[in-house]
């Protein structure tokens, strides 16, 4: 298994996220985020796939503010997401549960997110590749509806991590051309 951790303030986060993931993006990759909006700390997929589309990343993107992928609707949206593109690489984006000292910590990865983990339920993984952001701590009992967490934080790590998927998919593309 092999992962890459930034802490979101680190200067060159994004670059140093984009310089993992470019390599496990391809002709046939998308991007699915999963959360809600209902919860400050479970928007942080929501908010990177609207960024995604606001800044018109070259690739498909499932799980918005307008249109999120959630727990009760996961199984349905990635049925209809692996109809449309059969062949598809998907990297999957979430917020994620730590230790208290790793709050603020971006993660990309060479497997799955699985969904739901952090709180005890059973969903299906996501992704060949994953990006997570942790954004509270796994001590807390109330998991995710606890009101410290910052709406800035998720706002900003949310930011770090569609400006790294942005530049991988330009380190990507740049890549291939060389290649062909």
């Amino acid at each position: 298994m092999n992962k890459i951790k930034v802490h979101y303030k680190d200067i060159l986060a994004y670059y140093e996220l984009a310089y993992f993931i470019k390599d496990y993006i391809d002709e046939n990759t998308l991007i699915v985020c999963i959360g809600t909006d209902r919860c400050i700390g479970d928007c942080l997929g929501p908010l990177v796939g609207t960024f995604l589309k606001e800044k018109c990343l070259p690739l498909p993107v499932y799980g918005t503010i307008s249109e999120p992928i959630h727990a009760l609707n996961l199984d349905k949206r990635l049925a209809e997401i692996k109809n449309l593109h059969p062949k598809a690489n998907i990297i999957g984006v979430d917020a994620c549960l730590g230790d208290g000292d790793c709050i603020g910590e971006i993660q990309g990865r060479d497997y799955p997110i699985h969904p739901g983990k952090g709180v005890g339920k059973s969903l299906p993984d996501v992704g060949e590749s994953s990006i997570i952001g942790i954004v509270d701590s796994s001590d807390n009992n109330e998991l995710f509806t606890n009101r410290t967490i910052r709406l800035n934080l998720i706002m900003e790590m949310s930011r770090v991590i569609a400006d790294g998927i942005l530049h991988a998919v330009y380190l990507s593309l740049n890549r291939q051309k060389r290649i062909f």
